[in-house]
């Protein structure tokens, strides 16, 4: 955890048990609710300190009265001056973000745990900002205008938007807010993400807009492509617009008819890249089209799934492998000899581990009578950092797969 401050003798005390303590200690960010032993009189979103069920104290933490996570921690030491720690890890976010992010003028600029600053979400899509509270803490109109000020100077966007996901509000038992411009009055843009490009509005679409944690997964998929593709949970095409310069025809396939208007203005927008191929978009569920297909012979040399999170939840995980399972299944059935895969356990799915995925592909491939070379292993963007101790972090996997008969 990043520098150690001082904490104000009058922030509220918190009390957690030996495993919450024993969490803490093994660097992670959270203690859950049912290791608190005592939070008398804390506000809600108060800044606290930790102590542990003897009173050794243990650091600062942001506190939520609602949450099931009731413990965000900032530091191992004490903070005496929030304001400032807080424009301080703003500014060093944005830094390393300077450094890192190439070929692209959309990426996450603040990343909640993994920049030290939880429960919030800053994604930029080319001139436009997009940001996310998620915990009562971060909720206060301090954070938002000192948020504003920095970005305003460091980015320069032309509008800053305020996405909500009603759901955590009601959760951390927030007011309800609706999404809207926060700075400016632009809602909509064109990014780029190496070398292509996608329409943006500000105000629709999932999570901020888009899935800015693929985007370097998109570009390390490209040089295995060829042939036939099929891009399965196509969103707004990131997958297929990347390998379509590479394959004599791709089709991408999504439920959402929004979705694949969208994909298809990005067709469009890409044409002179594309070099005149015509992208195939097709409104479908993904299970039933994969299991007509395998059924009925369809072949292809590269097909890529990327699915909505099926394990939301630990409780979720078996179900979640099913289904990963029947679609890789149903895919590997559909690949010629020496075809690629790519395939990835998605956002949110940070309960099905690699190795849970690896073995679900090793099933799926007996269970196909296909053999599989696994030719890389790769995780969310790095503009989406991962904290060693907190798990939680690393929630994108994704494989790139040859199949050799």
């Amino acid at each position: 955890m990043p520098a150690r401050t001082a904490v104000p003798s009058s922030s509220p005390v918190v009390r957690i048990s030996r495993r919450g303590a024993d969490r803490l200690a093994q660097g992670h960010a959270w203690v859950y609710r049912s290791d608190v032993l005592s939070a008398d009189n804390v506000p809600p979103g108060s800044l606290v300190a930790i102590v542990d069920h003897r009173g050794k104290k243990l650091g600062t933490a942001l506190y939520s009265s609602a949450s099931q996570i009731a413990i965000r921690l900032l530091s191992h030491g004490t903070v005496a001056d929030f304001p400032t720690l807080f424009r301080d890890r703003v500014a060093q976010a944005i830094s390393y973000r300077q450094r890192i992010v190439r070929d692209s003028d959309a990426y996450r600029v603040i990343s909640s745990e993994a920049d030290f600053l939880p429960g919030l979400i800053v994604d930029r899509y080319n001139d436009i900002v997009s940001l996310q509270i998620l915990t009562q803490a971060m909720d206060t109109e301090i954070v938002r205008a000192t948020l504003i000020s920095m970005l305003t100077q460091s980015l320069h966007p032309a509008s800053i938007v305020e996405r909500v996901d009603p759901r955590v509000r009601e959760l951390e038992q927030l007011p309800p807010l609706t999404s809207s411009l926060l700075q400016g009055d632009k809602t909509s843009t064109i990014f780029t993400m190496n070398g292509v490009q996608f329409h943006h509005d500000a105000l629709a679409g999932q999570k901020t807009g888009a899935f800015l944690d693929q985007r370097e997964n998109y570009a390390a998929a490209v040089p295995y492509a060829d042939g036939e593709a099929l891009d399965v949970f196509c969103y707004h095409g990131g997958f297929a617009l990347h390998l379509a310069p590479r394959c004599s025809h791709v089709t991408g396939v999504d439920s959402s008819r929004p979705a694949l208007e969208v994909a298809d203005r990005n067709a469009t927008l890409n044409r002179t890249q594309l070099n005149g191929k015509e992208i195939e978009w097709m409104e479908a569920n993904a299970f039933d089209l994969l299991r007509d297909y395998a059924t009925s012979g369809r072949a292809y040399d590269t097909i890529v799934l990327d699915p909505p999170p099926f394990a939301k939840s630990k409780r979720d995980l078996d179900a979640a492998l099913r289904g990963y399972k029947e679609l890789n299944l149903r895919a590997l059935k559909m690949l010629r000899p020496g075809g690629v895969l790519v395939t990835c356990s998605c956002s949110c799915s940070y309960h099905v581990g690699q190795a849970d995925f690896l073995e679900m592909l090793a099933s799926a491939a007996i269970d196909a009578h296909r053999t599989l070379r696994l030719v890389e292993i790769r995780g969310q963007a790095q503009d989406h950092p991962i904290l060693l101790n907190v798990p939680e972090t690393a929630y994108l996997k994704c494989f790139i797969l040859d199949v050799n008969n």
